[in-house]
């Protein structure tokens, strides 16, 4: 086997990954002995903020290096736009194939590149879509728009909430249906299905681990990489569904959790501090059926999300060990992270869409081929920062308009300067952070809805927004993020 002359590249995704449940971050309970290792052998970013806490518009910045206004992109679809969205006259657009990727460079500069999992460069189909293809829309009809982000091979898979009916078909859906397995998987789907009183409880599946989702997509993964070309460097991602409601996990890791003694986090709900912000809080917690938010309730739910979580961890440790096999582990940079966190009932919520840390800021792990002593980085930084590491790693220039900054000078550093601002962004509400305060104002108001002092409360519960003292400070972030997306990429 002829070595390439640039390293290959694995990039591991997952959905909805709070960013303190794995062993390497502390976590007393949860099993992840892959990502640990990897953190032992790595650098392990501690302050990453995601550029929107909701998947489409983190995945946009992913891939471009881009913050959502500069791409227009605010929310996952039109109709989740708020009040405050829609009376500003917001035409959010979708994503667009022209956009400069990270890809794209990388295919020009000689990788082979492939999406293994779910990308969510695209909605759900409409009902007009269904009838047009016949009655059963296939996932698979995607795969040819994803290809012109920059990836040559895609295996396209979404959220388990669209197996919950036979309208759609995916490569996991058709594999259940082989096994005979596709009715019972089904309906336990639509027993928990989004937004009904059932959203968050937690179960166990009625699918072995074995043919789990995770384990489906890891599989395969090893198969693409047993068939890749290998006269080129590749990149891989391999974009997990899970840990991404619905709850539900694999019988063996459900086994594992059943007992364990969970810490349910203090359950207080949000500060509501003027119009625009009491409005979006009162969704957020709809969202979250505050109703059923007892600390039970939590703590079921959140064993199985750990279930899903180690599951993860354990396919991981499949991949490296396929990589293992064909020589390759030692000429391979391993990243892993997530489009976003989950709330887990900190603050009396479930999922994301919000700017409190366990939803806005992500696990981050980078592996250089040959390994280091592993250690953390403090270090302020985004998801467009691994935008322009991938670049950096390859050799190639960042896409254009990426604002990212390589982390690749963490390898030699303590630390590095990062951002001196990160930011992030929800519907029509936008934040900063510094090393001290965290800052969320409504865009088109103007209005001034959170003020945390991170260092004197880092769980977020004092918001000083309204403080007289703060005004000063209030009017200095309020002017940052104007000039932020006054200074928008075209």
């Amino acid at each position: 086997m002829v070595t390439a002359m640039k390293p290959n590249i694995l990039f591991i995704f997952s959905d909805q990954h709070r960013h303190d449940v794995m062993g390497c971050a502390g976590h007393p309970l949860v099993r992840t002995p892959t990502l640990d290792a990897l953190a032992g052998r790595g650098l392990r970013f501690t302050r990453v903020w995601c550029q929107s806490p909701i998947c489409q518009p983190s995945r946009a910045s992913l891939i471009t290096g881009r913050h959502p206004y500069d791409l227009d992109l605010f929310y996952n679809d039109k109709s989740s736009a708020t009040h405050a969205s829609r009376e500003a006259g917001d035409t959010s657009g979708a994503f667009d194939p022209e956009w400069p990727t990270v890809m794209k460079q990388l295919q020009a500069g000689g990788y082979e590149t492939a999406t293994i999992g779910k990308t969510h460069y695209h909605g759900i189909p409409s009902p007009e879509d269904i009838k047009a293809a016949g009655g059963r829309y296939d996932f698979r009809n995607y795969e040819d728009m994803v290809k012109r982000f920059g990836w040559d091979h895609v295996l396209e898979e979404f959220d388990k909430y669209v197996h919950s009916t036979r309208a759609f078909r995916t490569p996991y859906s058709d594999y259940l249906e082989e096994l005979g397995l596709g009715k019972a998987y089904r309906e336990q789907i639509r027993s928990v299905f989004r937004l009904t009183p059932t959203h968050w409880r937690g179960e166990t599946s009625v699918v072995s681990q074995e043919n789990d989702l995770t384990s489906f997509l890891a599989d395969h993964a090893i198969d693409w990489l047993k068939k890749r070309r290998r006269d080129k460097p590749f990149l891989l991602k391999l974009a997990f569904v899970q840990p991404h409601v619905p709850l539900i996990d694999d019988p063996d890791w459900a086994a594992f959790y059943a007992n364990a003694d969970i810490a349910v986090p203090d359950l207080n709900r949000p500060i509501k501090t003027n119009e625009a912000w009491s409005w979006y809080i009162d969704q957020l917690m709809k969202h979250s059926q505050a109703a059923t938010m007892t600390a039970d309730f939590v703590r079921e739910g959140s064993r199985h999300y750990f279930g899903m979580v180690s599951l993860i961890d354990q396919k991981v440790g499949e991949v490296l060990a396929a990589l293992t096999m064909q020589h390759e582990l030692e000429n391979t940079w391993i990243i892993y992270s997530c489009d976003h966190g989950e709330m887990l009932g900190s603050h009396g919520l479930w999922a994301k869409m919000n700017f409190y840390h366990p939803s806005v800021q992500v696990p981050l792990l980078l592996v250089p081929p040959i390994g280091m002593t592993g250690r953390q980085s403090n270090r302020l930084s985004e998801l467009t920062d691994v935008t322009a590491t991938i670049a950096d790693i390859a050799g190639v220039e960042p896409p254009a308009g990426c604002r990212g900054k390589s982390l690749l000078s963490e390898l030699n550093c303590v630390t590095g300067t990062g951002h001196e601002l990160v930011y992030s962004r929800i519907q029509s509400y936008a934040a900063v952070r510094d090393t001290r305060y965290r800052f969320t104002m409504e865009m088109n108001s103007g209005q001034a809805c959170e003020l945390f002092d991170l260092a004197n409360d880092p769980d977020e519960n004092e918001n000083l927004v309204n403080e007289p003292g703060r005004k000063g400070m209030v009017d200095d972030y309020r002017d940052a993020l104007k000039r932020m997306q006054d200074n928008r990429i075209d």
